[in-house]
């Protein structure tokens, strides 16, 4: 009796975690870090600014990327923020409608291929197929004098940015995973590759994992190409961060010829969202620097 009771325990349990990870996994679908249109709309003009927001096709790939302009007349100078992973375009709130920025350029900000409203769910691992995609709107935008920001796994693509367009004339990197040989794994990840726990994982995480899986492999064939980086780029990683290792300031600073590093002492990954009162005057620095540059 009490090995079948303890049978039924197991069961039971097996079928509230279950129930569980469905649950999150519903909830997560919806309220996955990303806004909708309407959403968004709502959130900028209640702080009186007019967003624009477009989608960019590529048919080749079956791709729509979602993109966000916040403007104040047009100005000389675009900056465009990169996402980590999970995330979405809606993680730079805070600086896409500072008004100090504003002053200064035009904000940009776009879902990465998977995420946000960029074909969500469905996975682009490839750091320089995304780099292509985006590299593409730069052109078809016809954006000058562009600033890209990328954090976490944004930073490669803003950086790569910098190789495949001569319009960009300034990178920013924060907490950002360079060095193929830092990157860590995490056994969440592992769930997003088995068939059998894939399917109980909520869509954005499953494309953070697929990212994650590869991204060592990914960056290992980048490394030949940052010597081609000859504009300035500023580099800014807490020294506690546990995600993506404090070392990797030492391989931008080995392979950028034209860096600067930001330590921020006994701060983790989350500098983009809980320190942009240190990131926003760096930006605005960089703004200075291009238009010296470019005036």
């Amino acid at each position: 009796m009490r090995s079948y009771s303890c049978e039924i325990l197991k069961f039971n349990l097996i079928i509230c975690f279950l129930l569980a990870i469905l649950a999150i996994n519903t909830s997560c679908t919806r309220l996955q870090y990303r806004e909708s249109d309407e959403e968004l709309q709502e959130k900028f003009e209640a702080s009186q600014l007019e967003p624009q927001i477009s989608y960019f096709e590529v048919d080749s790939l079956k791709a729509k990327i979602r993109i966000l302009k916040i403007a104040k007349n047009e100005k000389d100078i675009n900056v465009i923020f990169f996402h980590g992973s999970p995330s979405s375009l809606s993680s730079w709130s805070s600086y896409l409608n500072d008004s100090l920025l504003l002053e200064n350029a035009n904000l940009w900000a776009m879902d990465r291929p998977g995420l946000g409203y960029s074909n969500f769910g469905k996975s682009m691992p490839s750091i320089k197929l995304q780099a292509e995609v985006i590299n593409s709107i730069i052109n078809a935008y016809n954006l000058k004098n562009v600033i890209t920001v990328g954090t976490s796994y944004g930073g490669p693509i803003a950086a790569r940015l910098a190789v495949l367009n001569k319009n960009v004339k300034g990178v920013i990197l924060i907490s950002s995973a360079m060095d193929s040989e830092q990157e860590r794994q995490f056994w969440g990840s592992r769930l997003t590759q088995w068939w059998a726990t894939r399917w109980l994982v909520p869509r954005g995480y499953r494309v953070a994992g697929d990212e994650k899986t590869i991204h060592a492999e990914e960056l290992k064939q980048l490394e030949e190409d940052w010597s081609k980086v000859r504009v300035p780029v500023i580099h800014i990683h807490g020294d506690k961060d546990d995600i993506v290792p404090y070392g990797n300031v030492n391989y931008t600073k080995k392979h950028f010829k034209n860096i600067k590093i930001i330590r921020v002492p006994n701060v983790g990954h989350e500098i983009s969202y809980r320190r942009s009162d240190l990131v926003k005057p760096l930006i605005l620095e960089m703004i200075d620097l291009v238009k010296f540059k470019n005036p």
